[in-house]
C-alpha cells in the first residue's frame, strides 16, 4: 500500500475488504467487483442517455426555439455536464460507492440534503423509466407496422389495453436483463449501442451527400455554431433547457463504480468517454439535418410543429430509402429500449446505497447471492415503474405528459447539489495547487450554478398553466404542482424515515468525516 493522495477513499471496502472504521462509515454492499473496463462503462453511459430517441424528439423542438442555432445550443447544453462530470469524477477518486450523489452529498453537507439528493435521483429515474417503456411501445408497433406493410399493425399502438400490456411487458424484459448482473447488462448494450451510432453515422452521411437535391437545404455555415446568435434571451434559454436534458443519463456510469475495474478512476474517465461521444453524435446529426430539411415550417423542414415531435420518422425514407429507412425506426426501438434497460442501473444502486446506510428500509440492502446486483432494488423498480405508467395512462394522458415535463426540475435539483457537494468537499484542498482550484472548486461550482439558474427558470416557468399540456390546479400549471409535488413527497418520506432510522439522520452511519489515505488500485 502507498500513500499517494490525501484525499479519502473506500475502496478496500469496495473491493471486498473490510471498511476501515475511519473510513466514514462507507460500507461493502456485496456487488460483483471488476466486471466493468472503460468501454463496458461508457457503453452503458451512452445507452442511458438514448441518444437516438433524444434526438428524433429534440431536433425539431430546438429548431423551434433558436432556429439555425441549434448545433450551438446543443453544444451549450453540453458544457453545464461537462463541468457537473468533474464533479462526479473528482468525488467518485475520493469515494467510490455505488451511492453516487446521495452518499456524496451526505459526506459534503450531512444526512438531510444527501436525503433529498437521493430521492431526486430516484423519482427523476422512475418517471425516465416509465416515458422510456411508452416510447419502446410506440416505436414497436410502428416499426411492426412498417415491417409487416400493415396500418392496422401500427395503428395497435393506438389501443390504450395494448399499449399498456406492450410497456409493462418491455419493464419486465429490463428488469429481467438488469436482475440478473451488469455483465449480462453490459454485453446487451454493446450490440444496442453499437446498432444506434452505426445507424447515426450512415443517416448524417447519407443527409449530408443528398443535402443539395431537395428544395429548402442549406449550406453549412460556422455561424450555426455561434450560440450569441440566437435572436433572444427567452429563446436561449429555452433552447438550453432542452437541449441540457438530452444528456441526462450518463452518470449511470459512476453508479457501477464498485463493480468496475479500478473502481477509483474507470467510472469517472468512462463519464468522460461517453460524454465526448455523446456530444459528437448530437452535433453531427443536428448539423446533417439542417443542411437537408433546412428549417422551414413546411414539409420536411424541421421547424415544421407537425412533425416535431419525431424528426426521423419523416426524414427516414426521405434520406436512407425505404430499404435502409426502417434501420432509422429499428435504431429509436434499440435506443429506447437499451435505456430502458440501463437507467434501472442508478435507481437499484442508489436505493442499495440509502438503505445500506439505513436511509431506506433494510430490505433493499439485499444483493443477490449468485447475481451479485441489488435484487429487491431492481425489482421494487421495475414494480414501481410499470405502476406508475399504468396509472398515469389510465387517469390522463395530460398528467402523463406533466410529469415528463416536471423531470427537469429534478434532473437539475439533484445535479447542481452533487457540484456543490464536490466543491464543499474538497474545500480544503483548493488552495493546494491551481489545478485543485480549477478541476475541484471552479468548474463544478460553475456548472452547479449553471443548473441552478436553469432550475429556477423552469420552476417559473412550470407555473404557467400554459406550460406542458395547458392544465392547471388552483391557478397553478398542472407541471408545477407535479414537480415541487414531487420533490416535497420526499421531505415527507425523509421524515418518516427520520422516525424509523434516526442514527442516520443523526449522522451516525455514514458521517461526514473521512480518511485522509488513498490506496493505490
Amino acid at each position: 500500500m502507498t500513500q499517494i493522495d490525501a484525499r479519502p477513499q473506500a475502496g478496500d471496502a469496495v473491493r471486498g475488504a473490510a471498511a476501515p472504521e475511519d473510513a466514514g462509515g462507507v460500507r461493502e454492499k456485496g456487488l460483483g467487483g471488476n466486471s466493468v473496463g472503460l468501454m463496458g462503462g461508457a457503453v452503458i453511459g451512452v445507452s442511458t442517455v438514448a441518444p437516438v430517441y433524444c434526438l428524433t424528439s429534440t431536433l425539431g423542438p430546438t429548431v423551434g426555439e433558436v432556429g439555425l442555432q441549434m448545433p450551438a445550443i446543443f453544444l451549450a447544453g453540453f458544457l453545464p455536464m461537462l463541468l457537473v462530470a468533474f464533479a462526479y469524477r473528482e468525488l467518485n477518486k475520493a469515494v467510490p460507492d455505488c451511492g453516487t450523489s446521495f452518499t456524496w452529498t451526505v459526506k459534503a453537507f450531512g444526512p438531510r440534503i444527501g436525503w433529498m439528493c437521493g430521492w431526486g435521483l430516484l423519482v427523476a429515474t422512475v418517471v425516465v423509466l416509465s416515458n422510456l417503456a411508452g416510447v419502446a411501445t410506440s416505436f414497436f408497433w410502428l416499426t411492426a407496422g412498417e415491417i409487416s406493410g400493415s396500418e392496422s399493425v401500427a395503428a395497435l399502438d393506438g389501443n390504450k389495453a395494448v399499449h399498456i400490456l406492450t410497456t409493462l411487458a418491455f419493464i419486465g424484459v429490463a428488469t429481467a436483463i438488469s436482475y440478473r448482473g451488469i455483465t449480462a447488462t453490459k454485453w446487451v448494450q454493446y450490440a444496442l449501442v453499437g446498432l444506434q451510432l452505426a445507424v447515426l453515422a450512415i443517416f448524417a452521411v447519407m443527409a449530408i451527400a443528398k443535402a443539395d437535391q431537395v428544395a429548402g437545404s442549406l449550406d453549412f455555415s460556422l455561424s450555426w455554431m455561434n450560440p450569441f446568435g440566437v435572436e433572444s434571451f427567452s429563446a436561449f434559454t429555452a433552447g438550453l433547457s432542452l437541449s441540457i436534458f438530452i444528456y441526462w443519463g450518463w452518470d449511470a456510469c459512476l453508479s457501477i463504480n464498485e463493480e468496475s475495474v479500478g473502481s477509483t478512476r474507470t467510472p469517472g474517465r468512462s463519464a468522460m468517454l461517453a460524454m465526448v461521444i455523446i456530444v459528437v453524435s448530437y452535433l453531427m446529426v443536428a448539423i446533417a439535418v439542417q443542411m437537408y430539411a433546412g428549417i422551414g415550417e413546411k414539409g420536411t423542414g424541421l421547424g415544421n410543429p407537425d412533425t416535431s415531435d419525431n424528426v426521423f420518422a419523416v426524414l427516414a425514407d426521405p434520406i436512407m430509402g425505404s430499404g435502409l429507412g426502417i434501420l432509422l425506426f429499428v435504431a429509436v426501438l434499440a435506443s429506447a429500449a437499451a435505456s430502458l434497460q440501463t437507467t434501472f442501473i442508478p435507481v437499484a444502486r442508489t436505493a442499495l446505497a440509502m438503505s445500506s446506510y439505513e436511509a431506506m428500509p433494510k430490505a433493499f440492502a439485499k444483493v443477490h447471492p449468485r447475481f451479485k446486483t441489488p435484487g429487491l432494488a431492481t425489482v421494487a423498480a421495475g414494480v414501481a415503474t410499470g405502476l406508475f405508467y399504468t396509472v398515469m395512462s389510465l387517469v390522463s394522458e395530460n398528467v402523463l405528459v406533466d410529469t415528463i415535463y416536471a423531470l427537469g426540475l429534478m434532473i437539475c435539483f439533484y445535479y447542481s447539489i452533487t457540484a456543490f457537494a464536490c466543491v464543499w468537499f474538497f474545500r480544503k484542498e483548493l488552495s493546494r495547487s491551481a489545478a485543485n482550484l480549477m478541476i475541484k472548486g471552479v468548474l463544478p461550482g460553475v456548472g452547479g450554478l449553471m443548473l441552478t439558474a436553469v432550475f429556477a427558470k423552469t420552476l417559473y416557468d412550470m407555473w404557467d398553466p400554459a406550460y406542458g399540456s395547458g392544465s392547471s390546479v388552483l391557478g397553478m400549471g398542472s407541471v408545477f404542482v407535479i414537480g415541487v409535488g414531487l420533490l416535497l413527497l420526499g421531505v415527507v418520506l425523509m421524515l418518516v424515515m427520520q422516525r424509523r432510522s434516526p442514527a442516520f439522520f443523526r449522522g451516525e452511519v455514514l458521517t461526514k468525516e473521512t480518511p485522509a489515505l488513498v490506496m493505490a488500485d
